[in-house]
């Protein structure tokens, strides 16, 4: 899909979506008097539903046009959600229709200009174009469709609307990474297949990537996340992605950790085989960290940014890890392994501890698909928010409001540490009592943060989106924190 602003002038096509609130605004009022009525009438009818107007023959230069009433009390996600109604929109055209021109006709958004409101509406309609069809021979979908659209947006300032809409549209392009990643299914991504991915996406942008391959975490002593890999055919990797975008070269990065886990099986700790297919998407945290680092590079990011993932597979086979193993970690705490489905846990342990050490950055956040537990606790709306730092904290939950992409802040407190003591080890790596099980696998990381300012994002509940009520995300992969630390990375890092 390309995505074009125009003027009001530029208006040629015959096949128009207007969205709006109210009357057209006298900019946008169409030349032919039955259009304006025909639209005002649909607007009038107070449905944000899309209602589907087709004009006689001869009668207008415009042959059909949906129109949307985007309601009342408007902010910049429910512009957004407006545009990604668009996507309904556009499948009633004809699949012969290469061209639509959308008229956004908004009044009294908090805080807006009239170009902030059309860059929020494209950013909503590119959000929601997203289709994974790599692997259909025969496309089933719209998908060619909307990938050969070209969208004109009609607006008053077309340099500042291009300006606006550049930084979602950077957004998108990491939102979109995500969603592939997390989309394609194992055997088509291992840790080795998925190394070469990044390098692919992210070093023509100016990132520069790193590498730990298994003989050189094995010397530096990275036992708890090998100790996950050491039933895979597939080597395990640890992957560095710097962007030293800060005009102060000296300036400390801001440090993001994935969890890459390609498919977990829950290793000799097997999970049920219901649904065991969803585990491709253990690697989701991962994910949200290539896509942000492309983002970033991709609209030149003030700042200093370094994203860690480790790459592993949980697999169960005779050389694999048992319950009951105790490993060494690279921080020298020794873990005992009481269930070798608690994997994340060991392999974000590793990577935390040598993020910090190598970079000391000036905060540190890791996202993971870490427990099931915060689906329970949030069910499918909220991320889960753990921190040893109220400041960092509330900068995360400010940007969850922003961009919605909502996240819960629980509690992390000191009398859990002995749920995770062992009696024969450093620590455990499951809780020695039923519940709290997100906090329990928090209060585990703690343990390898040393003393960085750190937050923890369990994803666990919002990776993969099976309802369809976010408009701006399909079913499947949902790009979840992607446009949620972006805007941290901006707000905090950046003006």
């Amino acid at each position: 899909m390309k995505i074009n602003f125009i003027n009001a002038q530029g208006l040629k096509s015959q096949h128009v979506v207007y969205i709006a609130n109210s009357t057209l605004q006298d900019v946008f009022k169409p030349n032919d008097d039955l259009v304006y009525r025909m639209v005002n009438a649909a607007l009038s009818a107070n449905s944000e539903q899309c209602n589907h107007i087709y004009f006689p023959d001869n009668a207008s230069d415009i042959k059909e046009a949906v129109v949307l009433n985007a309601g009342e009390k408007l902010d910049a996600l429910r512009c957004q959600n407006a545009g990604a109604s668009v996507v309904s929109a556009v499948k009633n055209f004809n699949n012969s229709v290469k061209i639509i021109d959308v008229v956004v006709s908004i009044n009294d958004v908090n805080g807006l200009s009239d170009f902030e409101v059309v860059a929020n509406v494209a950013y909503g309609l590119k959000l929601a174009s997203y289709r994974f069809d790599k692997y259909k021979s025969v496309s089933k979908n719209d998908g060619c469709k909307l990938n050969n659209l070209k969208v004109n947006f009609i607006v008053s300032d077309v340099v500042a609307a291009n300006n606006t809409f550049s930084f979602y549209d950077s957004v998108a392009l990491g939102v979109f990474l995500t969603r592939d990643l997390i989309s394609e299914p194992a055997n088509n991504l291992t840790p080795s297949v998925y190394l070469q991915v990044i390098k692919h996406e992210l070093e023509p942008l100016g990132v520069n990537v790193s590498v730990l391959d298994h003989k050189a975490m094995l010397k530096m002593g990275m036992g708890a996340l090998l100790g996950v890999s050491q039933g895979s055919t597939n080597e395990p990797f640890v992957v560095t992605m710097q962007w030293n975008g800060s005009k102060n070269k000296k300036d400390k990065p801001i440090a993001f950790v994935g969890k890459g886990v390609t498919f977990d099986s829950g290793g000799l700790s097997l999970k049920p085989s219901r649904s065991m297919e969803e585990m491709k998407t253990d690697m989701g945290g991962s994910a949200v960290v290539v896509g942000l680092l492309k983002s970033l590079a991709f609209r030149k990011a003030n700042v200093n940014a370094v994203g860690v993932v480790g790459l592993v597979e949980n697999m169960p086979s005779g050389s694999a890890q048992r319950p009951g193993d105790v490993v060494k970690s690279l921080s020298g705490q020794t873990i005992e392994v009481l269930n070798t489905d608690a994997e994340g846990r060991l392999v974000l342990a590793d990577v935390l501890w040598y993020t910090a050490n190598k970079f000391t950055p000036e905060i540190m956040i890791d996202i993971a698909t870490l427990t099931g537990a915060a689906v329970i606790a949030l069910g499918v709306g909220y991320a889960a928010l753990l921190s040893n730092n109220d400041r960092l904290a509330s900068r995360i939950e400010k940007s969850a409001e922003c961009t919605g992409e909502l996240v819960w802040r629980l509690p992390l407190p000191a009398s859990y540490d002995k749920h995770i003591d062992s009696k024969i080890a450093d620590v455990r790596n499951t809780s020695s009592v039923l519940g709290a099980g997100t906090i329990t696998a928090a209060k585990f990381l703690q343990r390898f943060v040393k003393d960085m300012d750190w937050a923890h994002i369990d994803i666990a509940s919002v990776a993969w989106n099976n309802s369809s009520k976010k408009k701006i995300s399909p079913d499947g992969a949902d790009g979840f924190g992607v446009g949620l630390l972006n805007n941290f990375v901006y707000e905090n890092y950046e003006i």
